[in-house]
Protein backbone atom coordinates (compact mmCIF):
# COMPACT_ATOMS: atom_id res chain seq x y z
CA UNK A 1 0.00 0.00 0.00
CA UNK A 2 2.94 2.40 0.56
CA UNK A 3 4.28 1.83 -2.95
CA UNK A 4 0.93 2.40 -4.74
CA UNK A 5 0.84 5.95 -2.17
CA UNK A 6 4.17 6.77 -3.08
CA UNK A 7 3.09 6.52 -6.52
CA UNK A 8 -0.07 8.30 -6.61
CA UNK A 9 1.70 11.06 -4.59
CA UNK A 10 4.24 11.61 -7.24
CA UNK A 11 1.08 12.66 -10.30
CA UNK A 12 0.40 15.46 -7.32
CA UNK A 13 2.17 17.63 -9.29
CA UNK A 14 0.96 16.00 -12.92
CA UNK A 15 -2.42 17.32 -11.18
CA UNK A 16 -1.73 20.47 -10.64
CA UNK A 17 0.03 20.51 -14.44
CA UNK A 18 -3.25 19.80 -15.36
CA UNK A 19 -5.37 22.14 -13.39
CA UNK A 20 -3.41 24.73 -13.83
CA UNK A 21 -3.77 24.43 -17.87
CA UNK A 22 -7.19 23.83 -17.91
CA UNK A 23 -8.05 27.14 -16.72
CA UNK A 24 -5.67 29.11 -17.94
CA UNK A 25 -5.35 27.66 -21.88
CA UNK A 26 -3.55 29.57 -23.83
CA UNK A 27 -2.16 32.44 -20.95
CA UNK A 28 0.49 29.31 -20.06
CA UNK A 29 2.73 28.92 -22.93
CA UNK A 30 3.79 25.51 -22.13
CA UNK A 31 7.06 25.59 -24.73
CA UNK A 32 8.11 28.34 -22.87
CA UNK A 33 7.92 26.29 -19.41
CA UNK A 34 9.92 23.38 -21.38
CA UNK A 35 12.56 25.49 -22.05
CA UNK A 36 12.94 27.11 -19.34
CA UNK A 37 13.58 23.54 -17.50
CA UNK A 38 15.93 22.26 -19.93
CA UNK A 39 17.93 24.96 -20.10
CA UNK A 40 18.36 26.21 -16.64
CA UNK A 41 16.82 24.18 -13.93
CA UNK A 42 17.76 20.54 -15.60
CA UNK A 43 21.63 20.81 -15.51
CA UNK A 44 21.12 22.35 -12.00
CA UNK A 45 19.49 19.15 -10.97
CA UNK A 46 22.08 16.74 -13.08
CA UNK A 47 25.16 18.96 -11.67
CA UNK A 48 23.76 18.66 -7.83
CA UNK A 49 22.84 14.92 -8.24
CA UNK A 50 26.52 13.63 -9.65
CA UNK A 51 27.89 15.72 -6.01
CA UNK A 52 25.47 14.24 -3.80
CA UNK A 53 28.15 11.28 -3.51
CA UNK A 54 31.72 10.14 -3.97
CA UNK A 55 31.59 7.97 -7.14
CA UNK A 56 32.61 4.39 -6.09
CA UNK A 57 34.72 2.54 -8.76
CA UNK A 58 33.21 -0.63 -7.36
CA UNK A 59 29.67 0.01 -8.06
CA UNK A 60 30.43 2.32 -11.00
CA UNK A 61 29.40 -0.89 -13.31
CA UNK A 62 26.22 -0.81 -12.50
CA UNK A 63 25.12 2.40 -14.03
CA UNK A 64 27.24 1.51 -17.22
CA UNK A 65 25.44 -2.11 -17.51
CA UNK A 66 22.02 0.22 -17.51
CA UNK A 67 23.55 1.75 -20.34
CA UNK A 68 24.37 -1.14 -22.32
CA UNK A 69 20.74 -2.43 -21.69
CA UNK A 70 19.57 0.84 -22.99
CA UNK A 71 21.02 0.77 -26.03
CA UNK A 72 20.54 -2.72 -26.76
CA UNK A 73 17.34 -2.35 -26.11
CA UNK A 74 17.54 1.27 -28.79
CA UNK A 75 19.06 -0.68 -31.73
CA UNK A 76 16.08 -3.53 -31.23
CA UNK A 77 13.32 -0.35 -31.30
CA UNK A 78 14.88 0.91 -34.31
CA UNK A 79 14.76 -1.62 -35.85
CA UNK A 80 10.77 -2.59 -34.84
CA UNK A 81 9.82 0.79 -35.64
CA UNK A 82 11.54 0.96 -39.29
CA UNK A 83 10.04 -2.06 -40.38
CA UNK A 84 6.68 -0.89 -39.17
CA UNK A 85 6.44 2.59 -39.23
CA UNK A 86 6.87 5.05 -42.13
CA UNK A 87 7.04 8.70 -40.61
CA UNK A 88 10.22 9.78 -39.15
CA UNK A 89 8.32 10.96 -35.90
CA UNK A 90 6.84 8.00 -35.47
CA UNK A 91 10.49 6.26 -35.80
CA UNK A 92 11.55 8.82 -33.18
CA UNK A 93 8.76 7.70 -30.81
CA UNK A 94 8.87 4.53 -30.83
CA UNK A 95 12.59 4.37 -30.77
CA UNK A 96 13.62 6.27 -27.67
CA UNK A 97 10.22 6.55 -25.75
CA UNK A 98 10.29 2.79 -24.70
CA UNK A 99 13.95 3.00 -23.75
CA UNK A 100 13.76 5.80 -21.04
CA UNK A 101 11.97 5.17 -18.03
CA UNK A 102 11.33 7.72 -14.62
CA UNK A 103 14.64 6.33 -12.72
CA UNK A 104 14.31 9.31 -10.59
CA UNK A 105 10.94 10.56 -9.41
CA UNK A 106 9.65 7.15 -9.11
CA UNK A 107 12.65 4.93 -9.29
CA UNK A 108 14.96 5.87 -6.48
CA UNK A 109 11.87 6.43 -4.00
CA UNK A 110 10.61 3.23 -4.91
CA UNK A 111 13.81 1.29 -4.56
CA UNK A 112 14.19 3.12 -1.00
CA UNK A 113 10.39 1.78 0.10
CA UNK A 114 10.92 -2.00 -1.72
CA UNK A 115 15.08 -2.19 -0.89
CA UNK A 116 15.97 0.53 1.74
CA UNK A 117 19.30 2.79 1.79
CA UNK A 118 21.15 0.28 0.12
CA UNK A 119 19.98 0.56 -2.80
CA UNK A 120 19.94 4.43 -3.23
CA UNK A 121 23.38 4.53 -4.55
CA UNK A 122 22.55 2.02 -6.99
CA UNK A 123 19.35 3.64 -8.12
CA UNK A 124 21.09 7.05 -8.11
CA UNK A 125 23.89 6.74 -10.68
CA UNK A 126 21.72 4.66 -12.72
CA UNK A 127 19.67 7.91 -12.69
CA UNK A 128 22.71 10.23 -13.71
CA UNK A 129 23.41 7.60 -16.63
CA UNK A 130 19.84 7.73 -17.64
CA UNK A 131 19.96 11.54 -17.58
CA UNK A 132 23.19 11.21 -19.78
CA UNK A 133 21.92 9.13 -22.12
CA UNK A 134 18.65 10.83 -22.87
CA UNK A 135 20.03 13.96 -23.02
CA UNK A 136 22.80 12.70 -25.46
CA UNK A 137 21.46 9.68 -27.58
CA UNK A 138 17.52 11.14 -26.65
CA UNK A 139 18.04 14.41 -28.18
CA UNK A 140 19.72 13.10 -31.57
CA UNK A 141 17.08 10.74 -32.13
CA UNK A 142 13.97 13.33 -31.24
CA UNK A 143 15.82 16.10 -33.32
CA UNK A 144 16.01 13.49 -36.02
CA UNK A 145 12.03 13.40 -36.52
CA UNK A 146 12.23 16.87 -37.77
CA UNK A 147 15.70 17.57 -38.92
CA UNK A 148 18.98 16.61 -40.47
CA UNK A 149 21.54 14.65 -39.37
CA UNK A 150 24.07 17.48 -39.00
CA UNK A 151 21.38 19.47 -37.45
CA UNK A 152 20.39 16.83 -34.86
CA UNK A 153 23.86 16.35 -34.04
CA UNK A 154 24.63 19.47 -33.20
CA UNK A 155 21.35 19.78 -31.02
CA UNK A 156 23.09 17.34 -28.57
CA UNK A 157 25.75 19.78 -27.82
CA UNK A 158 23.42 22.39 -27.34
CA UNK A 159 21.94 20.68 -24.31
CA UNK A 160 24.07 22.08 -21.17
CA UNK A 161 22.73 19.73 -19.31
CA UNK A 162 25.81 17.37 -21.22
CA UNK A 163 28.14 20.44 -19.68
CA UNK A 164 26.74 20.56 -16.61
CA UNK A 165 27.12 16.65 -16.01
CA UNK A 166 30.50 16.50 -17.35
CA UNK A 167 32.05 19.80 -14.98
CA UNK A 168 30.43 17.78 -12.08
CA UNK A 169 32.24 14.58 -12.88
CA UNK A 170 35.07 16.44 -12.80
CA UNK A 171 34.36 18.09 -9.59
CA UNK A 172 33.61 14.82 -8.57
CA UNK A 173 36.75 12.94 -9.54
CA UNK A 174 38.92 15.76 -7.92
CA UNK A 175 37.34 16.64 -4.78
CA UNK A 176 36.62 19.64 -6.14
CA UNK A 177 34.58 20.99 -2.36
CA UNK A 178 31.36 23.21 -3.03
CA UNK A 179 30.36 25.91 -0.66
CA UNK A 180 27.38 24.43 1.69
CA UNK A 181 25.44 27.59 1.54
CA UNK A 182 25.77 27.34 -2.18
CA UNK A 183 25.38 23.56 -2.46
CA UNK A 184 21.61 23.93 -0.67
CA UNK A 185 20.96 26.33 -3.19
CA UNK A 186 21.82 23.99 -5.49
CA UNK A 187 19.67 21.73 -3.97
CA UNK A 188 16.58 23.89 -4.11
CA UNK A 189 16.89 24.27 -8.08
CA UNK A 190 17.34 20.22 -8.24
CA UNK A 191 14.19 19.68 -6.74
CA UNK A 192 12.76 22.68 -8.66
CA UNK A 193 13.78 20.94 -11.70
CA UNK A 194 12.00 17.60 -10.58
CA UNK A 195 8.50 19.24 -9.70
CA UNK A 196 8.75 21.21 -12.78
CA UNK A 197 8.79 18.24 -14.91
CA UNK A 198 5.56 16.64 -13.19
CA UNK A 199 4.33 19.90 -14.03
CA UNK A 200 4.87 20.31 -17.50
CA UNK A 201 3.50 16.62 -17.66
CA UNK A 202 0.24 17.53 -16.50
CA UNK A 203 0.31 20.72 -19.00
CA UNK A 204 0.73 18.61 -21.91
CA UNK A 205 -1.86 16.16 -20.97
CA UNK A 206 -4.50 18.58 -20.73
CA UNK A 207 -3.73 18.62 -24.78
CA UNK A 208 -3.59 15.15 -25.05
CA UNK A 209 -6.80 13.38 -27.14
CA UNK A 210 -6.71 9.43 -26.08
CA UNK A 211 -9.53 9.00 -28.42
CA UNK A 212 -7.05 10.53 -31.12
CA UNK A 213 -4.29 8.54 -30.27
CA UNK A 214 -2.38 6.44 -32.66
CA UNK A 215 -2.60 3.06 -30.90
CA UNK A 216 -0.55 1.53 -33.36
CA UNK A 217 2.20 3.86 -32.20
CA UNK A 218 1.08 3.19 -28.56
CA UNK A 219 1.11 -0.55 -28.54
CA UNK A 220 5.02 -0.84 -30.25
CA UNK A 221 5.58 1.74 -27.48
CA UNK A 222 4.19 -0.25 -24.63
CA UNK A 223 5.61 -4.08 -25.98
CA UNK A 224 8.91 -3.33 -26.26
CA UNK A 225 9.35 -0.89 -22.35
CA UNK A 226 7.54 -3.46 -20.55
CA UNK A 227 7.90 -6.78 -22.32
CA UNK A 228 11.39 -6.28 -24.69
CA UNK A 229 13.75 -4.32 -22.42
CA UNK A 230 12.88 -6.53 -19.19
CA UNK A 231 13.58 -9.53 -21.40
CA UNK A 232 16.79 -8.14 -22.68
CA UNK A 233 18.32 -6.73 -19.04
CA UNK A 234 17.54 -10.21 -17.39
CA UNK A 235 19.63 -11.52 -19.91
CA UNK A 236 22.24 -9.36 -19.82
CA UNK A 237 22.41 -9.38 -15.99
CA UNK A 238 22.09 -12.87 -16.01
CA UNK A 239 25.57 -13.11 -18.47
CA UNK A 240 27.34 -10.68 -16.33
CA UNK A 241 26.49 -12.25 -13.17
CA UNK A 242 24.78 -9.50 -11.55
CA UNK A 243 23.51 -10.66 -8.23
CA UNK A 244 21.72 -8.91 -4.90
CA UNK A 245 20.66 -5.61 -4.24
CA UNK A 246 22.71 -4.60 -7.39
CA UNK A 247 20.64 -7.04 -9.40
CA UNK A 248 17.18 -5.88 -7.96
CA UNK A 249 17.92 -2.12 -7.82
CA UNK A 250 18.54 -2.39 -11.70
CA UNK A 251 15.44 -4.67 -13.02
CA UNK A 252 13.28 -1.66 -10.76
CA UNK A 253 14.74 0.79 -12.82
CA UNK A 254 14.13 -0.94 -15.95
CA UNK A 255 10.76 -1.35 -15.34
CA UNK A 256 9.68 2.10 -14.40
CA UNK A 257 7.19 3.79 -16.91
CA UNK A 258 8.16 6.04 -19.62
CA UNK A 259 10.36 9.07 -18.79
CA UNK A 260 8.44 12.68 -19.16
CA UNK A 261 11.54 13.73 -20.22
CA UNK A 262 10.04 12.19 -23.91
CA UNK A 263 7.24 14.85 -23.39
CA UNK A 264 10.28 17.68 -23.27
CA UNK A 265 11.98 16.74 -26.02
CA UNK A 266 9.33 16.26 -28.38
CA UNK A 267 8.21 19.38 -27.77
CA UNK A 268 11.85 21.04 -28.08
CA UNK A 269 12.10 19.29 -31.59
CA UNK A 270 8.10 19.32 -32.65
CA UNK A 271 8.12 15.38 -32.34
CA UNK A 272 4.66 15.11 -31.92
CA UNK A 273 4.88 16.15 -28.38
CA UNK A 274 0.76 15.52 -27.65
CA UNK A 275 0.72 11.99 -28.50
CA UNK A 276 4.24 11.05 -26.65
CA UNK A 277 2.72 12.29 -23.35
CA UNK A 278 -0.34 10.16 -23.81
CA UNK A 279 2.28 7.13 -24.26
CA UNK A 280 4.04 8.37 -21.33
CA UNK A 281 0.51 8.56 -19.36
CA UNK A 282 -0.85 4.76 -20.65
CA UNK A 283 2.78 3.63 -19.35
CA UNK A 284 2.05 5.38 -16.16
CA UNK A 285 -1.36 3.71 -15.71
CA UNK A 286 0.45 0.21 -17.19
CA UNK A 287 2.70 0.14 -14.79
CA UNK A 288 0.52 -0.09 -11.25
CA UNK A 289 -0.34 -3.54 -11.55
CA UNK A 290 2.98 -4.17 -13.80
CA UNK A 291 4.80 -3.75 -10.85
CA UNK A 292 2.85 -4.87 -8.27
CA UNK A 293 3.24 -8.39 -9.60
CA UNK A 294 7.36 -7.59 -10.26
CA UNK A 295 7.74 -6.62 -6.75
CA UNK A 296 6.24 -9.95 -5.40
CA UNK A 297 8.77 -11.56 -8.16
CA UNK A 298 11.51 -9.14 -6.98
CA UNK A 299 11.41 -10.25 -3.36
Amino acid sequence: MDNFISILSIYFFVAMGYIAKAKFKEGMDEKTIVKLNIYFLLPILAFWGLLTQKIDISIVKIPFIYLFISLATLVVSIFISKRFFNDPKDISIVSMASVTGVTGSIGIPLGLALFGESSVIYTSLINTMSMFFVYTVGTYIYSRGSFGIIKSFKNVFKMPIIWASLIAIVFNIFDISINKSFFKTLQMGAYAAIIMQLLIFGIFLYEAKIKQMNYKLLGFSIFIKFLIMPSISLVILYLLNVKGIALKSTILEVLVPMAITNVSLASIFDCKPKEVTTIVFISSLFFIPYIIIATYLLK
